[in-house]
């Protein structure tokens, strides 16, 4: 049982040389395996910085709190080491590296996470398989990784290497962003498979619930003015979806 726990994490974004700006502001959130806590708010309430906070974003700086997985404090580790301790970001604006295939690039990660290299030609089984069930040609296996990638296929290749990197921990930031509907049941069949096969945590950050009709929570959590604001279960989000954020807005302001 994986425990991954954030406590009165407090945290500033660098704006230039000599200028900061607080964001987080006590964050407190406890995620078991198997679970998926859904982080929903406003823009600007500090949802993505607290995942690049998390993963070890060099632009967001940490004044106090932890955040423990299973017990250690991955804080203290750099960000290659917090991937292979088990942490796994999934970008919400995932970056193009021309020059770099797919395939390479994935091979790389799972030798880095799993410590050894797999056998090329399992490997290769492996990486097909979990494209065709992410309905990604084969033939995106060459190509640069994300270069000319749509957005849908972009947020594919995300879910392509929650899959094969296995983590145990998974921070989503708005995922279903810029997805079509059949791109949003692929990529949400992607978490839940990997969810299933592996025991995973889920922090899930989303503005809507319509990703929730396919990734259904356990916890919702209303993130606002760089706090959880309230937490409940499903029908919290329905709550959102009819009343939206401004109740937790003004409360904060």
């Amino acid at each position: 049982m994986t425990k991954f726990e954030i406590r009165g994490l407090r945290a500033d974004v660098l704006i230039g040389e000599d200028e900061r700006r607080e964001i987080l502001k006590g964050v407190d959130l406890t995620i078991n395996s198997g679970e998926t806590h859904a982080i929903m708010g406003p823009n600007g309430s500090g949802k993505s910085t607290l995942a690049y906070a998390v993963a070890g974003h060099p632009r967001y700086e940490i004044t106090e709190g932890e955040v423990l997985l299973d017990g250690e404090n991955i804080l203290d580790l750099s960000v290659d080491e917090r991937a292979r301790a088990g942490v796994f970001l999934a970008m919400q604006y995932p970056v193009e590296v021309p020059g770099v295939s797919m395939s390479n690039f994935l091979r790389s990660s799972v030798t880095a996470v799993r410590g050894e290299a797999p056998k090329l030609r399992q490997f290769s089984k492996e990486l097909q398989g979990a494209m065709k069930d992410l309905s990604i040609d084969s033939g995106f296996a060459a190509r640069g990784v994300n270069e000319g990638f749509s957005g849908g296929e972009k947020k594919r290749h995300e879910i392509l290497q929650l899959e094969l990197l296995k983590p145990k921990i998974a921070i989503l930031d708005e995922t279903d962003s810029g997805l079509d509907v059949d791109a949003l049941k692929v990529v949400s069949e992607g978490v839940n498979r990997a969810k299933e096969n592996n025991d995973l945590g889920v922090m899930l950050i989303t503005h809507y619930t319509r990703i929730l009709n396919y990734v259904k929570p356990d916890h919702v959590h209303v993130f606002a003015n760089g706090r959880i604001a309230e937490s409940g279960g499903p029908e919290l989000a329905d709550a959102l979806e009819a009343e939206g954020y401004e109740r937790f807005v003004k409360a904060g302001a």
